[in-house]
């Protein structure tokens, strides 16, 4: 039979047809499948969700094994070239890109939300002086819903519109006001009259100048790293907000969850890693001894490989060449020559291309932020700025699908069987 799967309980000897849709089978189909009556039902079993689609989405679309990114069908390599970070927020909201009228309406909406309530620059005060930026960045996002209650009428397209433009606003600012007070500096307020990037640097850099003008070539380079790391299809954090938001909470409390997940080292941290890789390496000589380690299982190859990339992650030859246009303002990073060396011995040798291990975006964006004179804590934070984009279009969409319920996975059930409780004097 076309579009189904024939599937044969070898226990009762029962077959079944499992209809085929989108190259997918229904989980909850499985539960036919039964020894007895009275059973739950046949489950699947898939820790970390390795091969098991949770949503149909029209977002973003990943190919791995051809390395190919695209959001809402437009390659990730035009929109880097040829976009600005808020028109791929349009984007990945609504759909489309915008026109020019619909773009500066919509950077009016968001500029008018850039700047947050005293009393949240004094809540942030409030950190001790050597706080993460990351921690204060969810800690505060979190507490943004006790600001916005009515953000809870998440059924609201309206409400939900001005939520999302509030998120997107204030999460530089948030950000920025992080870094000022890891610093031991002064918060500086939003500028609108730069553009999302340049307020973005501006609230970061600005000293005792009348005027802050960041220079276009980082401007331009933040915008395009922000639209690299937009969205990338249903990973850790991602599905954190899904799952969250999946039991209506606000979008606040959502994407704080979602930002914690992103704080994980396994998640934001990579390129921390790869920086510290790199700083351990120390000198471009010692590369292939460090090669050779690596093959010998003694230490890992930071940057390298990825979940759903099984070929050179797109994102990282863009990254790549806007190092370049960094360096040449900022001057080169030292660690670059480690790296090119190390990316240059690994392409070829055939022990990586075998395993289909190639440079990911991890591996340069660090080298471009250390460039910045940003430090290696405000790295997840400068993730979580543009990636807050592709949580909310996610979340909205999540809301809108009408086959989407409450998250709430399966288990196996693993411990003792039923026993009674023994009194204490007898333990």
């Amino acid at each position: 039979m076309a579009d189904t799967l024939t599937v044969t309980d070898n226990r009762t000897g029962k077959t079944y047809q499992l209809p085929i849709t989108d190259g997918t089978i229904r989980a909850a189909d499985l539960r036919q499948i039964k020894v007895q009556d009275n059973e739950f039902g046949m489950m699947s079993y898939d820790p970390g969700f390795l091969n098991t689609a949770s949503t149909r989405s029209s977002i973003t679309e990943i190919d791995g094994d051809i390395g190919i990114l695209r959001y809402r069908g437009y390659p990730i390599e035009q929109l880097a070239e040829h976009a600005t970070f808020l028109e791929t927020a349009y984007l990945l909201l609504h759909g489309e890109l915008p026109n020019a009228d619909q773009l500066t309406e919509w950077e009016l909406s968001i500029q008018r939300h850039t700047v947050v309530h005293e009393n949240v620059k004094q809540f942030m005060e409030g950190f001790r002086y050597d706080a993460h930026p990351m921690g204060m960045f969810i800690s505060t996002v979190a507490a943004l819903s006790t600001y916005y209650p009515e953000a809870k009428a998440v059924r609201d397209p309206v409400n939900r519109k001005k939520q999302i433009c509030r998120l997107i606003a204030k999460a530089p600012t948030i950000a920025a006001f992080s870094y000022r007070h890891c610093q031991g500096y002064p918060y500086n307020y939003p500028n609108n009259k730069l553009s999302y990037t340049g307020n973005f640097l501006a609230m970061m850099f600005k000293m005792v100048e009348a005027k802050y003008d960041p220079h276009p070539v980082l401007a331009k380079a933040l915008d395009i790293l922000f639209i690299l790391h937009a969205d990338h299809e249903q990973n850790c954090s991602t599905n954190a907000m899904r799952a969250i938001g999946s039991s209506e909470a606000d979008p606040y409390s959502a994407l704080a969850g979602a930002a914690a997940a992103l704080y994980g080292p396994l998640h934001g941290g990579a390129n921390e890693a790869v920086l510290k890789m790199l700083t351990e390496i120390g000198d471009v000589k010692k590369v292939p001894e460090f090669i050779e380690q690596v093959k010998a299982g003694k230490c890992r190859l930071m940057g390298f490989g990825h979940r759903v990339y099984k070929n050179y992650d797109p994102r990282a030859k863009i990254i790549k060449r806007t190092a370049d246009e960094v360096f040449a303002v900022t001057g080169r990073n030292p660690l670059l020559k480690i790296a090119l060396e190390l990316e240059k011995i690994a392409l070829n040798d055939e022990y990586f291309v075998k395993r289909k291990l190639y440079p990911n975006v991890d591996f340069y964006s660090g080298l471009i932020y250390q460039a910045m004179n940003l430090p290696v804590t405000m790295f997840p934070v400068l993730f979580a700025i543009p990636r807050t984009v592709g949580w909310l279009a996610q979340w909205a969409e999540l809301l809108d699908d009408g086959e989407q319920k409450i998250a709430r996975p399966r288990q196996i059930y693993t411990g003792p069987g039923v026993r009674d409780v023994v009194p204490i004097t007898h333990r």
